[in-house]
């Protein structure tokens, strides 16, 4: 159910750390932000990441206080090239599990997937008494929730910025901020050792296409009471200067769309509302009509109209069906697809692999995203393959039609500044990222021994005097593949990279009564298995051969069992395989008993 509230150098930096009940809400009145929680001097408070730090994604946190447990966020990743079959990355969160009875709620500060994304494998393993966010992300959260049939055990609170409101022992106020979606929220936590700032994901956009500003005088207003702890997003901080606005885009889309003699095919994020709303507003502009593909950025555009953050008329969205009932120049595809995922839309589009649009010389088509690293090769496989079929392909970081939603270093400077934090805690990156946000902080007049560079798990223990590293906590991944979660262990994700990058060799021996039937039967998929002779004939002989002799030696010796024959014969095969083809295939070896 859906409750609405009313109301420098690395060395620069010291402490480098290497891994080893009800809900009250209350109105933001006049008057101290920190009235709602005073600091009791000596109360301890943890802040512990469970995803997000040292990597792109699972943004995940924990507060604890006392025997409460209080999340931010719970995100999902997506995974690496050398995670193969893998389809997303959730944070181990089996440190929650063992405290879920501590457990209070959670807050959203926004709705990207590597926000809420892992919300619902977190529900299949515990309750979470409550959840507030932003009106959008709870939205969003809700149709999971509706999807996965778990609605009924969530209790959701829609918020707006400058909003107080309690979980358990601390408060929460939420902050405006610009990002790359709308409805995007800063956090000021009231906490008994004193205020925490929490940026989520932001940039300081000055024209931002929905007229909702970076709401800097709560900030400001915190800032002059005392922060202790600034935590924050660390994505852009190797850019100088700033990020360009949302609004920079428009300009540049609409040009495209202006010049294009056919259909338009644009793939973007699909949690990007602010770039979805200004296709559309061009669209209705040009007299274009739109298929939009993807349940994802349906949903999307479905609840944000709901909510006021997209307006556009009736009859402009068609279904793709209809496309063919209509001009090339009138059609635009809206889909998913702008990361090269291997079943998108826009891949099947670009390899002749979807039923209903195939790609024609006069199409246009827009990538309106860069890629998140690790992607780079699919995407321009991707590129190159459309590039093929004579369209014309708008992409890259050059071409206009993409700005980031992360803060550049000069905006991360900017915050810095004005919050003004004792403490300060780089996150949201890879580890390069964190020293040189580290850094920056150090230049904004942060000690540098109140800089902490963190790993998924570490402690970081506050009172309202100190703060220090203090032990850690179960953290790391879980893959999922297709619909099973943690079913893909790391000897799997190896098994796969070997298949891919080795080959396989498979051997298959049929025994009866102590003795071999017929001579071993050897295939190899993907392994070249001589270095001379074109006709593999003299490899697979000596193996033959090497198989054979293995499998009688032990028949010999009474008592063998099928298990540790296989062994037997996969060890001598290890052998001849690095002597002659100095390869390390993955072993199939397969003992048939006829009785």
């Amino acid at each position: 159910m859906t409750a609405e509230q009313n109301n420098g150098e690395t060395k620069k930096i010291r402490k480098i750390i290497k891994r080893g009940d009800d809900t009250v809400v209350v109105t933001r009145g006049e008057g101290s932000l920190n009235g709602h929680v005073p600091v009791i001097p000596g109360a301890k408070v943890k802040v512990i990441p469970l995803g997000g730090m040292c990597e792109i994604g699972k943004n995940t946190w924990v507060l604890e206080y006392e025997n409460e447990i209080i999340l931010i966020d719970g995100g999902l990743a997506f995974p690496s090239d050398a995670m193969p079959g893998v389809e997303i990355v959730l944070p181990d969160i089996s440190y929650l599990v063992q405290n879920k009875n501590k457990i209070k709620g959670l807050v959203i500060t926004h709705g990207h997937e590597d926000h809420i994304g892992g919300i619902i494998p977190m529900f299949k393993q515990f309750d979470i008494p409550v959840i507030h966010g932003p009106s959008l992300a709870v939205g969003l959260l809700e149709e999971k929730l509706k999807e996965a049939q778990m609605l009924e055990r969530a209790t959701l609170h829609k918020g707006r910025p400058r909003q107080t409101f309690k979980i358990g022992s601390l408060a929460f106020t939420y902050v405006r901020n610009t990002h790359s979606i709308a409805d995007s929220f800063s956090l000021i936590i009231h906490t008994p050792a004193g205020k925490i700032v929490h940026s989520g994901d932001f940039k300081f956009d000055f024209t931002p296409v929905d007229g909702e500003f970076f709401d800097v005088y709560t900030l400001s207003k915190a800032a002059e009471e005392g922060v202790l702890l600034l935590i924050s997003d660390s994505t852009n901080v190797e850019r100088d200067g700033y990020t360009p606005s949302e609004r920079s885009v428009y300009g540049r889309l609409e040009e495209e769309f202006n010049k294009a003699p056919g259909r338009i095919v644009i793939t973007t994020f699909a949690s990007q509302v602010h770039r979805i709303r200004q296709i559309l507003d061009i669209c209705v502009k040009t007299g274009k009509k739109v298929a939009i593909i993807g349940r994802s950025m349906m949903t999307l555009a479905t609840v944000s109209r709901e909510l006021g953050h997209m307006k556009f008329p009736d009859g402009l969205l068609i279904n793709l069906e209809d496309v063919n009932k209509l001009p090339d120049e009138k059609i635009v595809i809206l889909t998913t697809g702008s990361q090269g995922e291997p079943l998108s839309a826009l891949t099947r589009m670009a390899f002749d692999e979807h039923r209903q649009i195939a790609i024609q010389p006069k199409d246009t088509i827009i990538i309106s995203a860069t890629p998140i690293p690790g992607n780079e090769r699919a995407v321009a496989n991707v590129v190159n393959a459309l590039s093929a079929k004579g369209a014309h392909v708008v992409y890259g970081r050059d071409s206009g039609v993409h700005v980031s939603g992360h803060a550049c270093r000069e905006e991360q400077r900017l915050l810095l500044n004005i919050v003004k934090p004792k403490y300060f805690l780089p996150a949201h990156g890879e580890y390069r990222m964190l020293v040189l946000h580290g850094n920056l902080g150090v230049e904004c007049g942060v000690d540098p021994e109140n800089v902490f560079l963190m790993e998924n798990g570490d402690v970081l223990e506050l009172t309202n005097i100190s703060a220090k590293l203090n032990g850690q906590v179960t953290a790391g991944i879980i893959m999922v593949d297709s619909t099973r979660v943690g079913d893909v262990d790391e000897h799997i994700i190896e098994q796969r990279q070997k298949l891919a990058s080795e080959g396989l060799l498979s051997v298959m021996i049929t025994i009866s009564n102590g003795k071999v039937l017929v001579e071993p039967t050897i295939e190899a998929k993907g392994l070249v298995l001589a270095q001379e002779d074109t006709t593999h004939g003299h490899f697979i002989e000596d193996a033959k051969k090497a198989a054979l002799k293995t499998i009688n030696e032990g028949l010999e010796k009474n008592g063998k069992s099928i298990e540790s024959l296989q062994e037997k014969v996969k060890a001598e095969l290890k052998k001849l395989i690095h002597k002659e083809l100095k390869r390390e295939p993955l072993l199939q070896i397969v003992i048939l008993e006829s009785k």
